[in-house]
Parts: structure tokens; sequence; C-alpha cells
């Protein structure tokens, strides 16, 4: 099979780069072999990219909400301190919803298709936010508020643990050899892309009076998710499934479950999956915790600029999440992932000793070394390191069920580090600290793992005895 002419190995194209090139790719992409469906690897990653900028845009106008208005509006008034706490907790429990969406969309992206599985899960996220927007507060019908956004919360996540190993999977196996990790690096371009749009809609209304914020402003964010449900629905009806798909399962064949196959052939690598996942607590900690405890009233920093740190930091690692992708394709995955570890252990310290001292120069100094920089080394590989662990036809089950498991921990890692945090100067030590051990857990976790990075696609996840010899 042939493959479509790529750039350098070391140019990092832009988004708007990418799209013009998906609309005018008929004949760019790799030709099919006789009855098999053609590679499609800048029409996948573009799709892939618009998927991912929903889902997080989602997924995180939330994380935002809850530290900056959900205490107030959606839990009884008294101790802000119990409120901040349960609004946390319905942000985490958005994690509990991962697995059982990883699960069940897994098992169709594996029977029936990774685009289909897309689909649905593109529409329940949208469906879910959309309707968060229009709740009534605690205010209006009391604890029945509550309740339906811990509902909409768990629709955002059952999508959310289908979305990131689907469209991982699906770009993972449209991509040419040795760009594998180039072209799948845009699906947590994507996740960038909508945190940037998320952290963007709350600043303008962060200044906005505290009643008008705590009226109609934070409904905004939730609204405007129909925009980018649109386009990246339109695009995902372009795509068609991989080839290796198509050729390793045959939707008309009776076959076991993919789920129950992973977990018995190749349960130490879903359990390395989870493991290796704690690296995302970094994640929620920078973006929920972090912002909480920036504003809230020991430190008092200002809402819009810590949003702006959020938007600034993460909005610059567009850029470098597709560079480590490329530098992984090179030097393999391993190493990069390492490097990005030890730097984000590092550079956590510093971040919140940074936001103790009021120093906004080195908020942002260090919050672009930890998210731009070594977070990015995390974000630029995962999503191709985890898909090169299976073979085709439990591809999706063995990422999903791995990947939504090890998130769980990330999703209550803002709940343990209010838990965690203590008054004072040095009160943000304790949570730095529990980053850094979620860090090294994750660090050996991937120093047991295999180096995939030039491994054939057709004979990724198979034992070493059974691979052929390139």
């Amino acid at each position: 099979m042939g493959h479509a002419q790529q750039p350098p190995a070391g140019d990092v194209r832009s988004t708007a780069v990418l799209e013009s090139d998906v609309l005018n790719q008929d004949n760019q992409e790799s030709r099919p072999a006789a009855n098999h469906p053609a590679k499609m690897p800048r029409k996948a990653a573009l799709a892939s990219f618009l998927g991912s900028t929903l889902e997080y845009y989602d997924f995180f106008i939330y994380g935002t909400a809850a530290a900056l208005v959900f205490p107030k509006i959606f839990f009884p008034g008294g101790d802000p301190v119990v409120a901040l706490l349960g609004a946390m907790a319905t942000f985490g429990v958005g994690y509990l919803a991962r697995p059982l969406g990883g699960i069940v969309m897994s098992h169709f992206g594996d029977k029936v298709g990774r685009k289909q599985a897309l689909m649905i899960t593109l529409v329940i996220m949208g469906v879910a936010s959309i309707g968060i927007g229009f709740l009534p507060t605690y205010g209006q019908i009391g604890y029945w508020a509550t309740a339906l956004l811990l509902v909409g919360r768990l629709a955002q996540g059952f999508s959310a643990g289908a979305e990131a190993a689907g469209a991982s999977t699906l770009t993972m196996e449209h991509s040419p050899e040795g760009r594998r990790g180039f072209f799948t690096s845009f699906v947590m371009t994507g996740y960038a892309s909508g945190m940037v749009l998320s952290t963007v809609v709350f600043i303008p209304l962060a200044a906005l009076p505290e009643d008008q914020l705590l009226s109609w402003g934070w409904r905004i964010p939730f609204w405007l998710s129909v925009v980018v449900l649109g386009v990246a629905y339109w695009i995902r009806t372009r795509l068609e499934d991989p080839p290796v798909f198509e050729e390793a399962v045959d939707p008309g064949k009776p076959k076991g479950i993919p789920a129950a196959e992973v977990l018995k052939t190749q349960w130490r690598d879903v359990l390395r999956v989870a493991l290796v996942m704690l690296f995302s607590v970094m994640q929620t900690t920078f973006t929920v915790y972090a912002l909480a405890y920036a504003t809230g009233s020991s430190i008092g920093l200002d809402r819009t600029l810590m949003l702006t740190v959020n938007a600034v930091t993460i909005g610059l690692s567009m850029f470098t999440i597709p560079l480590a992708g490329i530098i992984s394709d090179k030097f393999g995955r391993k190493k990069v992932l390492l490097v990005g570890a030890l730097g984000c252990a590092v550079t956590s310290f510093g971040y919140f000793w940074a936001i103790s001292e009021h120093n906004v120069p080195l908020i942002f100094v260090f919050g672009f070394l930890n998210m731009s920089v070594f977070y990015s080394c995390w974000n630029g590989v995962w999503t191709v390191f985890f898909p090169e662990m299976f073979p085709a036809p439990v591809r999706y089950s063995g990422m999903a069920i791995g990947s939504q498991v090890g998130l769980i921990l990330t999703g209550f890692a803002p709940v343990i580090a209010t838990m965690l945090a203590q008054p004072g100067p040095g009160g943000w030590i304790p949570v730095a600290s529990f980053t850094v051990v979620c860090l090294v857990v994750s660090a050996i976790a991937i120093a047991t793992a295999r180096e995939t990075h030039k491994t054939p696609l057709e004979e990724l996840g198979l034992p070493r005895k059974r691979r052929v010899s390139a």
C-alpha cells in the first residue's frame, strides 16, 4: 500500500494548514489495496482534533465553573470550604463515569467500527453540556439542581471516557509508518484547543459583576458548545474506518467480547496503562485545584489573571504537543515521557511556590515550564503510546479500559488536594508532594513498557515470538 507524501519530520504544521490539507486531500491520501479503504492521516488528525476540542472544551468549562461558580449556585450556603469540596466532588464524579463509557463504547468501536462509536460520544458530550447551561440553581429548586448537575456531569464523563481512546486509536491506525506520533498528537492538540477555548470564554465572564456571573454569565460557555459540536460532527461524517481495522475485524463474523479478550490476554498492559495514566493528575491539579487555591481567600489572586495563566500556558502547548510527537517518532516514546515526568515533578513545586508568594512573573514562568513544555511531553505521546500496546481487534478496548481506570484518581485529584492543603504559607507543599508521588508511579510503569515507535502497525500488540522480522 502506498503512502501519501508527508512534510519533513521537523515540520510542525499549524491547525489552519492541517485543515486546508484535509479539505483538498482526495488525491493526497494513501491509495487502498484491492477492496480496502485508503489511509486518511490528515482527515483523521483533523477529525480527532475537532472532536477532542469539543470534548475537552465541554469537560473543562465544567472544571472552571466548579472552581469559580458552582459552589455558590448549586450547593447550600454556609461553609464555603464544604461547598467547594462538593463542587470539586461533582467534577471528580465525571471521571467515575469514564471507565463505563470507555468499556461500552470501545466494545462497539472494536466490534462495529471506530467512526460509529466516536459519532455517538460526540453527540452525548454536546447535548450534556448544552443541557447543563439550562439548569436551574439550588436557590430555585434546592437539591434537585445538584442532582441534575450530577447527571449532566456523569453524561460528560461517559462520553469523555470513550473519546480520547477512540480518537487516538483511529488516528494512529490511519497514520503512516514513522509518523504515528506526530499525527496522533493532534488528539491532544485538540485538548489544548478545548482548554484554551473554555478558559478564554470565561475570562470576560469572570470580570462581570458577581450577581450577573452567577445568574446568567456562567451559562454562556455551555451554550456555545453547539458551535464546536456542529463542525466536529460534519467532519467526522466524512471519515472512514482505518484499513487495519477493516482487515483485522469482520463485523459480520461473531466474535467474543473485546474487553474480556484484552483482559484475558493482555491484563498486564491494561494495568500498565492505568498506572502510567497517573501522570495526568498533574493536569487537573494545575487547571482546577490551583485555580481555586490561587483565587481563594487565603491567596486572593485575581480570577482573570489566573485564567489568563491557564489560557496562555496551555495555548502554547498547541505547538509543543506536536513537537513532542515528532521527537517521539525519532527517539522513542519512553524517553519523551520520562523527561516530561521529571520536569513536571520539579516545576509543580515552583508553580505553587510562586502562587503562594504572589509572584506573577514566576507564576507565568513555572506555568509555562510545567504545562507548555514538560506536560506536553505527556500529551504529545500518550495517545500513540497506549494504542501501540494492543493489536487491532482489541486496541480501542485495551486503551479505553486502562486509561479510564487510571483517570479516576485524576478526577478526584482536586478533592484530594483540597483536603491535603494546610493553612499558612507552606500549605501547598502536601499538594505538590501528592502530584510528585503520582508522577513517580507513572514513570516506573513507563519504564517497564516496550518501546514501540519503530514497530510496524500490523505487529503492534503481538507477542515478540509472533512478530515478523522487519
